[in-house]
């Protein structure tokens, strides 16, 4: 592979021009296609082959608007009156003639006919049913239906719009995104000490992710993506990319500070710290691929739509980075004297005082016993709330507090009761009989059901052996009792079925967030042993050790498990939750611990592979395993430091969205890449190391002939371009140094 990298990283300096036309032509297809085709992004979660899918997807043919969007109007009475009042009535009255008329629009109930009328008679809802599903209703749609709500208010009413008809509200750049971007630029500055060579970086970055971005977004006219699988690509995208580019480029600059000619050096470049790149890139993608196996839809489009977007990554960084450093030659050199040049050429123990994390590595392995026993049990420590990690779906309570579908949602739970924000539907079917009258005796049953508040009479479907139930829990829609509740309907079903002949499908927007939650629970530790294996197998063969492998795995876990007992504390137990300036705290979104996982997993190999390939190289060298560890360091530190908060600050720029899906997930990524990065990978890895000596490096004979040799920095590469570039017989005239510009 090295090789490989080598001839493409030159192929791409000699042909430039080619390089860039190609990947802007690309760029310039994939937003015409966008343009012109334009696909909506679906935000749909279902679950195959569950119950409440199966059901739900019967109620799409026989009861269509019961399986649409569904709003509410909630109208709140003037203080001291009651809607009950005369005018107000009237108001309500003609607010729902009104919704009747908005587009997709197939059922308006008012309070009259449902009751929905609060027990203080200072609230009333009426209830909308789109024939569509949510991500189907047109945004002219939703604002029509605002505005017969705002019309209301010029009765004197209170009003707010809320219901499973608003959703995420996508993927959009704004402030804190662009200074997450600028942060970057600033770290990649100071880190290369060039304007110039940081600007080269952000771009190449930049493209990549424009062209995944586009890519994705090419494909939403086929393919159901979702406003958070954009989100998460886009975020990942942009944090890889930056990183990737800053390994090769750093190693560019070093070899340029040494002398080596441009064209060589970006090709030497590629086939090392590239190989590395490939790899690290490669750990991403599996593990973000290896999430369409859970079987969920959305979250397949997310992972293979993020893994995508690292693989574009990659492709840029080996690629669109060699052809850019083509057009700026020796411009990229470090200025003679400039710290960046001392760097490169230093070595040894001057080398270690100049450079902060070299001195930070070689206190850590002065006391290792300490470090590791101080480091462990301070992750240990931040993973135990995650002991008491609850799952769920967000709804219109994780909303902004300014937003009508919050205000609906806060409302509606004080005054009718928490249940009301997440009905659950029953589906009753018969093969012979009434099925109206199996519904009647089946609702009577559900009445008896603990944590049940209220049960609506039964709605015919088309199918006249079918009718629909509307259960009212007694709590929300996240909580855990409303999970007990479903699981005790199905619980009762056979019961139902043999005394009414109905059988009965608990299904709903309510219904199948708790299925998906259930399925992703199910599998978080099968995909978490998947990974960690990966992470054994892929490190034994790089590192040709049994130690180094095992402490990656389990630095991987505590890494996890810290970044997760960090958001249950926050997110879920509500700590520091003012500070944070969070609305709303609850069960941890579903899919975050799997997404936290499969991108940490690939990140931490990349660090573990950048740190630990320069101890392995000095080992082999030396072997001095304690000097070994703290040499080997020595150039590795500042990069993976930088690509750290490189890392940290761009899933930080995404933390300020009002989006209930993408802040748990920007928070978990940056907490989970600080202390991976910093606790982890520069402080625990070296401690190990030092403790275990030459051990650390011990494989035994039988696996190291079986096991593949897969040399990701390119040792014999770099080898075998030092002895080509040994003179054969007597010393040559130099060469002439090519002029800086």
């Amino acid at each position: 592979m090295a090789v490989l990298l080598h001839r493409l990283g030159r192929s791409a300096y000699r042909h430039r021009k080619l390089v860039i036309g190609i990947w802007l032509a690309v760029l310039a297809a994939l937003i015409t296609c966008v343009g012109v085709f334009g696909g909506k992004l679906d935000d749909r979660f279902t679950v195959p082959g569950t119950e409440s899918q199966r059901a739900l997807d019967t109620l799409g043919r026989t009861l269509p608007e019961a399986s649409g969007a569904a709003a509410q109007i909630v109208f709140t009475a003037p203080e001291g009156h009651r809607v009950t009042e005369a005018p107000y009535t009237a108001a309500i009255a003609g607010a729902e003639a009104a919704s009747a008329k908005v587009p997709q629009v197939s059922a308006v109930i008012g309070p009259t006919t449902s009751g929905a009328v609060s027990a203080d008679r200072t609230t009333a809802i009426v209830q909308v049913q789109y024939s569509v599903q949510q991500p189907e209703v047109r945004a002219s749609s939703l604002d029509a239906l605002e505005q017969v709500a705002k019309a209301a208010e010029k009765k004197g009413l209170k009003t707010f719009v809320g219901g499973s008809v608003y959703g995420s509200k996508g993927v959009h750049i704004g402030p804190s995104e662009i200074i997450g971007v600028g942060v970057a630029l600033l770290v990649l500055v100071v880190t290369f000490g060039s304007l110039l060579a940081a600007g080269m970086s952000l771009l190449s970055a930049l493209l990549g992710v424009a062209v995944g971005l586009t890519g994705l977004l090419a494909l939403a006219p086929a393919v159901s993506i979702s406003s958070t699988a954009v989100t998460l690509a886009l975020m990942l995208g942009l944090a890889v990319g930056i990183d990737y580019v800053l390994f090769i480029l750093s190693r560019h600059r070093q070899q340029l500070a040494r002398g080596t000619d441009p064209q060589e050096s970006i090709a030497l470049a590629n086939g090392t710290a590239g190989g590395a790149v490939v790899f690290a890139g490669s750990t991403v993608i599996i593990a973000l691929a290896a999430l369409s196996v859970i079987g969920i839809p959305f979250l397949t489009t997310m992972g293979l739509g993020a893994a995508g977007a690292v693989l574009i990554a990659v492709l840029a960084a080996i690629t669109l980075l060699p052809a850019l450093a083509g057009f700026l030659g020796a411009r990229l050199t470090p200025k003679p004297g400039s710290k960046a040049a001392r760097r490169a050429v230093d070595s040894g123990e001057s080398a270690g005082r100049a450079a902060l994390g070299a001195r930070w590595v070689k206190s850590v392995v002065a006391k290792p016993l300490l470090t590791v026993l101080a480091v462990a049990g301070i992750l240990v420590a931040l993973a135990l709330p995650a002991a008491d990690l609850r799952l769920a779906l967000p709804d219109n309570g994780s909303a902004p507090v300014s937003s009508t579908e919050r205000k609906a949602y806060d409302v509606v739970g004080d005054k009718f009761g928490p249940g009301f924000n997440g009905p659950l539907l029953v589906l009753t079917e018969v093969d012979d009989g009434s099925g109206a009258q199996a519904g009647t005796q089946a609702a009577q049953k559900l009445r008896d059901l603990k944590g049940v508040k209220a049960v609506l009479p039964p709605v015919p479907t088309r199918d006249p052996a079918q009718t629909v139930i509307q259960v009212i829990p007694e709590t929300g829609p996240d909580s855990a009792r409303t999970g007990r509740l479903v699981r005790d309907i199905r619980a009762a079903a056979p019961d139902i079925r043999e005394t009414t002949g109905a059988r009965v499908a608990v299904t709903g927007t309510t219904a199948v967030n708790i299925d998906v939650s259930n399925r992703l629970s199910d599998s978080l530790l099968p995909f978490m042993a998947i990974v960690v294996g990966l992470s054994l197998i892929l490190l034994t063969m790089v590192f040709r050790s049994l130690l180094i492998p095992l402490k990656a795995a389990v630095g991987f876990l505590l890494s996890v498990g810290a970044a997760l007992g960090m958001v249950v504390a926050l997110f879920q137990w509500g700590w520091l939750a003012d500070a944070f300036g969070l609305s709303h705290t609850g069960p941890v979104v579903s899919f975050l611990p799997i997404i936290l996982i499969g991108v940490l997993f690939g990140l931490a190999m990349d660090y573990e592979v950048f740190l630990v390939s320069g101890m392995r190289e000095e080992w082999v060298h030396t072997g001095v395993a304690r000097r070994s560890v703290i040499d080997g360091a020595r150039h590795s530190v500042r990069v993976v430091t930088a690509a750290a908060l490189i890392m940290f600050t761009v899933f930080a720029g995404f933390f300020p969205l009002d989006d209930a899906l993408i802040k748990p997930i920007a928070f978990a990524l940056a907490v989970g890449v600080a202390i991976d990065a910093f606790a982890v990978r520069m402080t625990l890895v070296p401690a190990v190391l030092a403790l275990a000596g030459r051990h650390a490096w011990w494989l035994p004979a039988w696996l190291g002939r079986v096991l593949p040799d897969l040399d990701v920095e390119g040792t014999r590469l770099q080898k075998a371009v030092s002895k080509h570039s040994e003179p054969a017989s007597g010393p040559e005239p130099a060469p002439e140094p090519e002029p800086v510009s």
